[in-house]
């Protein structure tokens, strides 16, 4: 019996020193790129930072130390995380079609999201990508202005308010509920009233539902389902997500109802686009939703399932709600911040619109270069997506070091977008950087807020970034038009937060000052 038992402790340490072994090559592997020192097992966990504001600082602070270099590597216990800060390295990763699987960090997605366009790879993302891409067709963003208009009137009230000229206010939360009221209506044809009342049972759950995935995300003792409901908040998860699939499914359900009244069976998302024509020459015009698409879309002659609608439903209203309230929040205090910048957005809304109420048309919005400029730069500084996890597919050379499949790779739009040698004085707001003359010669994975790529027939950018910058547009376009803002934060005091998106920590502080008696609504 002893005898057996050191024989079994025999294997047990022979087996543990050959994979102690390939760690340890492993990670001498990536200490090749560069990185802060890492230990054996635990590598670098121990020197990151829980909270996420504190979070978000040490890895810009990681990002500046090593901006020398085109990529660098963190130690997650055995397992490499490398972070790509080079447009030089980012385009073989972002424009190869072997390099499409997403890192492990989306799999918390998946109970909300399960494996939509956003966490789906391989055969299916490819396939869904193509199926989607008319679903933002030029018809449907056209109604979806009428959507952002009617939604940013409400913003618009609500600001009214608290435009005094003297009180500092915080519009984070106002332009996010707003953001929430767009895409709910855009995504599913459905006000939730969210800017009317924040307290709703499925407000409180979306926001419930990213805040409690991105503490599971960062905490690794949640990772455990069982450890998850045991002892940290998943039964309150389970519950927002109830609320959520719930209130997703029951709209479908009606949606599919109408549909059958309504349509042949067979109809097709150009004979839809079609019927809205028509409808729109006779004067019965109706506004699609993203899902009036999703009923009518096929994939090889088959409708979608119950289960394919709402999975990309649920990830229209996650990608498409905090993202663009974060851009827009990010633009606003930026250019609050910049009278000479702010003055260029006024002469521009005041040439667009003149002393008209009216409400902003898509002819409008494609005048709006400078706004547009503005935009960009402020998703310059300000990704709302700060990283793009990839999990490498074949082993692959990065910055001259092999890394073996399997490998999590972080592509940082936020360290891409500060390279001097692109972008000089990187932590200016200075939206002439996007002026065609000023652009026309950049290399193309240098400015990657939504993406980028072009892998053949699947474009791998963000699916739905006209529709983003169509909704910044209105919500801007509206606040300059009635206001002056003077943001009332420096730019150490915003704190930016690395959560699921890049949000500010302490809100969005300005003054809101009337332009005008009468106001533009």
């Amino acid at each position: 019996m002893v005898a057996v038992s050191l024989v079994l402790a025999a294997v047990a340490i022979v087996l543990f020193t050959v994979w102690f072994l390939k760690q340890e090559k492993i990670r001498r592997n990536a200490d090749k790129l560069g990185g802060p020192k890492s230990l054996p097992l635990i590598g670098n966990v121990h020197q990151l930072k829980r909270d996420p504001t504190e979070l978000s600082q040490q890895l810009s602070e990681l990002g500046e130390k090593y901006s020398h270099l085109s990529a660098f590597r963190l130690m997650i216990g055995t397992h490499p995380t490398i972070l790509v800060s080079s447009p030089d390295e980012a385009e073989p990763l972002m424009n190869s079609s072997k390099h499409m699987d997403k890192s492990s960090d989306y799999n918390f997605l998946h109970p909300w999201l399960a494996t939509g366009l956003l966490t789906s790879t391989g055969e299916k993302w490819k396939i869904r990508r193509k199926l989607l891409t008319p679903t933002f067709h030029f018809k449907i963003l056209h109604d979806f202005v009428g959507v952002f208009n009617d939604q940013t009137k409400i913003l618009l009230e609500k600001l009214l308010v608290k435009a005094d000229g003297e009180t500092t206010v915080d519009v984070f939360n106002d332009i996010t509920l707003c953001a929430l009221d767009i895409i709910c209506e855009t995504a599913m044809g459905r006000s939730v009233n969210a800017q009317r009342d924040s307290t709703s049972e499925y407000v409180q759950a979306v926001y419930g539902t990213s805040e409690y995935t991105f503490l599971r995300q960062r905490t690794p003792w949640y990772w455990p389902q069982f450890l998850f409901n045991l002892i940290g908040p998943g039964k309150e998860y389970e519950k927002c997500l109830s609320i959520l699939h719930s209130f997703t499914e029951k709209v479908i359900r009606e949606k599919q109802a109408q549909f059958s009244e309504q349509y042949d069976s067979k109809i097709t998302m150009q004979e839809l686009l079609d019927e809205q024509d028509i409808g729109g020459f006779l004067g019965k015009r109706k506004r699609l939703a993203f899902l009036d698409m999703l009923l009518c879309a096929t994939t090889d002659s088959q409708k979608l399932s119950f289960l394919d609608i709402r999975e990309e439903v649920d990830t229209f209203m996650f990608e498409g709600h905090d993202t663009t309230a974060a851009a827009s929040n990010w633009a606003l205090h930026l250019i609050g911040a910049d009278d000479d910048v702010q003055k260029k957005v006024h002469d521009e809304m005041d040439a667009i619109f003149g002393g008209s109420d009216r409400m902003a048309t898509m002819d409008d919005l494609k005048e709006m270069k400078y706004l547009e400029c503005c935009i960009k730069e402020a998703l310059r500084i300000f990704p709302s997506v700060p990283v793009f996890g990839r999990s490498l597919t074949e082993d692959t050379k990065i910055a001259g070091v092999e890394f073996p499949k399997g490998t999590s790779v972080l592509i940082s739009p936020a360290a891409i977008h500060r390279k001097v040698h692109i972008y000089p004085d990187p932590e200016k707001f200075d939206p002439d950087r996007f002026l065609p003359e000023n652009s026309v010669n950049r290399h193309p994975f240098a400015y990657i807020p939504f993406s980028a790529g072009a892998r053949k027939l699947y474009r791998t950018n963000c699916i739905g970034q006209k529709f983003a910058i169509l909704e910044e547009k209105v919500i801007l376009s509206t606040i300059f038009r009635n206001f002056s803002v003077k943001s009332m934060q420096t730019r150490e005091e915003l704190l930016p937060t690395m959560e699921l998106i890049l949000r500010p920590a302490e809100g969005i502080k300005v003054i809101l000052t009337q332009r005008k008696k009468e106001t533009v609504i």
